[in-house]
C-alpha cells in the first residue's frame, strides 16, 4: 500500500509538472510571438479580409495564435482596423489596399466606419481595389468605396434590398407544453412575439419596414454616390434583382469588371510597376499591425477615454460578447477619477438586456457626466437597455444605419407544470409560510395576484425609464412616450424625432467630446476597460472560453441558433431588450 501511494503521488507530481512545463513554453512561445515586429517592404499592398468577424475592439485567442488546432480564430478590432488604415494612409510603403472576402455578415454601422476610414485613405491619392467570388449585400457595400470592384466571371453580387427575419417558439412551448407568462409595457415591446405568436404583429411589421426602409434608402444613396450612379437606377437594379451575374452586375455599373483573380493581380501588378514573373508585396491586416510604427504624435496630457460596451447586458463582470454592468462601471470610475482624462466616449453595441443592469451603468454615467462631458457613440445597435446607457449622456451620435429606440420594459417567466407533469412524468408539491413565498416558481400557474405583483414592477421600471430618458433628452415625458413603447428606430429617423443630437461615427463623437472639453486637437486616446494581457488570455482560454471558440468552429451557421436557445433562460426577469435578434440579410 505504501508503495502504492508513493507511485500515484509520483505520477501526480509528474502531471503537474509536465502541465507546468508545457504551460511555461507556450507562455515563451507567445511571448515571443508577441513581440514579433513586422517589417513592411516598399511598394506594399494592404490586404483586408472583410469575411473575418469584426467586434467593436481587437480579441486575439493565444491558443490561435499559437497555432492549436481547433481553438477558434482571432477577432478583428474595428477600433485597431480603422487605426491601421489611419497608419497606412501615411505609410510611404503602403501604395494600396487590396479588399477581399465573399461573405461577411458585418453590421451597417459597423460598415460606415469603415467606409469613412477607407475614404480618408483614398485621400492620399493612394489606390483601393477589391475582389470577391461572391459579395455579400453588407461586404459589397464596403467594396462601393474602391476605385475598381472585381467579380469572379461566374460570381454573384447580393444586391436585392436588406431584410429581416424572426424566429418564433411558440409551436415549440405547445409541443413541449411549456407556458409562457409574459409582462410588457408598449404596444412595439415586441420582444416578447417569439413566445406568444406564430408570426409578426401589425405594430411590429410596421416599425421593422419603417427603419429597414430608412437603412435601405441610406444603403442605396451612398452605393450610387459611390458608383457614380443615379439613385433611381440603384433602386431599381436593388429592387428587381437585377444583378444576377456578374456580366450583369459590369452591365448596371455595379462592379468594374468580371474577372479572376490572377487577372486581378496582373491589374495590380501593372499598376505597381511591378514585373509579371514578381511577386505582389501584399502585407495582411493581421500582419500589418505588428509592423513598427511612429509614436502618437501628440504628447499631451489631456486623454480622452473611449469605454467600449458590445453585447447583452448584464449584471457582473460580463465578457467579450456581452457587456457586464461591475466592468463598465469599473472603467467609468476610472475615467471620473483620472484627472488628465477629460472627456469619455462611451461607445454602445447593445440590444439591451437587464434593467437593473441598464440602471446601474446610467448612474455612474450621471456621476461622470458632473465632472467631465460624457458623449455617446452608437454602433450598428444600441436600443433598449443600449438606449438606456445613452440617454444619460450629454449628446448621442448615431450612424443613420444604427438600430436604436426601443424604450420599453418586458417581464417573461415559464410554467413548465405541464411539461414536467404529461412530458416526463414529474410533479411538485410543497409548503410556504406566504401566499407570495414561491412567487416566480416555474413549476406551477401564476395566480393573479402574481401577476399583478409582477406587472406593477413591470410598469414601474418603464415609468423610471421613460421619465429618466425624457430628462436625458430634455424634453416632456409625453413627447418621450409618444416615441417610446418599445418602437424601434433607424439612427436616421431617431435624429429625426429628437432621440439622436448628431449623426456620424466614433471620430463624430470623440470630436464632440474634445469641444466639450475645450481641449481641440490637443488630446491622446486611452481605451477602457483594460484587457487582458497574454497569460491571462491563456488561463482563461484554458478555463472555458476555448469551450465557446470551438463549438463556434464545429457548429458553424449552427452556432447562434444555438445561442439564441440559450439566451432564453437568461431573458427570464425583467428586461429592458430589442425585440429580437437582428440579422440584416
Amino acid at each position: 500500500m505504501k508503495s502504492f501511494f508513493k507511485y500515484t503521488f509520483a505520477t501526480v507530481l509528474g502531471l503537474f509538472l509536465f502541465f507546468f512545463v508545457g504551460l511555461m513554453i507556450l507562455i515563451g512561445i507567445g511571448a515571443a510571438s508577441g513581440n514579433e515586429t513586422v517589417e513592411v517592404k516598399d511598394n506594399s499592398v494592404l490586404k483586408i479580409d472583410l469575411s473575418q468577424p469584426i467586434a467593436e475592439r481587437e480579441q486575439n485567442n493565444p491558443l490561435e495564435d499559437l497555432g492549436i488546432p481547433g481553438a477558434g480564430g482571432n477577432v478583428t478590432g474595428l477600433y485597431e482596423l480603422k487605426k491601421a488604415i489611419a497608419k497606412a494612409k501615411a505609410d510611404e510603403k503602403i501604395k494600396g489596399i487590396l479588399l477581399e472576402g465573399s461573405f461577411g455578415r458585418m453590421g451597417y454601422a459597423t460598415n460606415e466606419e469603415i467606409r469613412a476610414a477607407l475614404l480618408d485613405f483614398k485621400k492620399s491619392g493612394k489606390f483601393i481595389y477589391s475582389y470577391g467570388e461572391y459579395f455579400s449585400e453588407s461586404n459589397f457595400y464596403t467594396a462601393t468605396v474602391s476605385d475598381s470592384i472585381f467579380l469572379n466571371p461566374e460570381g454573384l453580387v447580393e444586391f436585392n434590398g436588406i431584410s429581416s427575419e424572426i424566429m418564433f417558439f411558440k409551436g415549440a412551448l405547445d409541443k413541449l407544453e411549456i407556458q409562457p407568462e409574459v409582462f410588457r409595457v408598449g404596444e412595439f415591446k415586441s420582444a416578447v412575439e417569439p413566445f406568444l405568436r406564430e408570426n409578426m404583429s401589425d405594430a411590429n411589421r410596421l416599425q421593422a419596414t419603417s427603419f429597414l426602409n430608412s437603412i435601405n434608402q441610406h444603403v442605396m444613396s451612398q452605393v450610387a454616390v459611390n458608383r457614380k450612379l443615379s439613385p433611381e437606377s440603384v433602386k431599381v437594379s436593388s429592387d428587381s434583382m437585377k444583378a444576377r451575374s456578374a456580366e450583369d452586375a459590369v452591365r448596371l455599373g455595379l462592379v468594374s469588371k468580371a474577372a479572376y483573380y490572377d487577372q486581378v493581380l496582373s491589374t495590380l501588378k501593372k499598376k505597381l510597376g511591378v514585373e509579371k514573373d514578381d511577386d505582389i508585396n501584399f502585407i495582411s491586416y493581421n500582419k500589418y499591425r505588428k509592423a513598427e510604427s511612429e509614436e502618437e504624435s501628440s504628447a499631451s496630457d489631456n486623454k480622452i477615454a473611449i469605454i467600449f460596451g458590445q453585447g447583452e447586458i448584464n449584471s457582473g463582470k460580463g465578457d467579450n460578447e456581452s457587456i457586464g454592468s461591475d466592468k463598465i462601471c469599473e472603467a467609468l470610475r476610472k475615467a471620473r477619477n483620472d484627472k488628465k482624462i477629460k472627456a469619455v466616449v462611451l461607445r454602445i453595441n447593445s440590444p439591451g438586456g437587464s434593467a437593473l443592469a441598464s440602471d446601474v451603468m446610467w448612474r455612474e454615467i450621471q456621476l461622470t457626466k458632473k465632472e467631465k462631458p460624457v458623449i455617446a457613440s452608437m454602433s450598428d445597435v444600441a436600443a433598449s437597455g443600449g438606449y438606456y446607457m445613452a440617454m444619460g449622456c450629454d449628446k448621442i451620435v448615431a450612424h443613420p444605419t444604427t438600430i436604436t429606440g426601443s424604450i420599453g420594459v418586458f417581464g417573461l417567466m415559464f410554467n413548465a407544470q405541464n411539461m414536467f407533469k404529461n412530458k416526463l412524468g414529474i410533479t411538485f408539491d410543497g409548503v410556504k409560510t406566504g401566499a407570495y413565498s414561491d412567487i416566480g416558481n416555474g413549476t406551477r400557474p401564476f395566480t393573479e395576484g402574481e401577476k399583478q405583483i409582477i406587472q406593477s414592477e413591470v410598469n414601474k421600471i418603464y415609468e423610471t425609464f421613460t421619465t429618466k430618458a425624457a430628462a436625458g433628452r430634455k424634453m416632456p415625458v409625453e413627447t418621450l412616450k409618444s416615441l417610446a413603447g418599445g418602437r424601434v428606430w433607424s439612427g436616421t429617423e431617431a435624429k429625426a424625432n429628437g432621440l439622436v443630437d448628431e449623426l456620424g461615427g466614433l471620430d463624430k463623437a470623440i470630436e464632440l467630446a474634445a469641444a466639450q472639453a475645450k481641449i481641440g486637437k490637443d488630446y491622446r486616446i486611452k481605451l477602457l476597460p483594460a484587457q487582458k494581457n497574454f497569460i491571462e488570455e491563456i488561463m482563461e482560454q484554458i478555463g472555458g472560453e476555448a469551450r465557446v471558440s470551438m463549438a463556434k468552429a464545429e457548429l458553424g451557421e449552427l452556432y447562434p441558433l444555438v445561442k439564441q436557445f440559450q439566451k432564453i433562460k437568461t431573458m427570464e426577469g425583467i428586461n429592458a431588450r430589442l425585440p429580437y435578434d437582428f440579422i440584416l440579410n
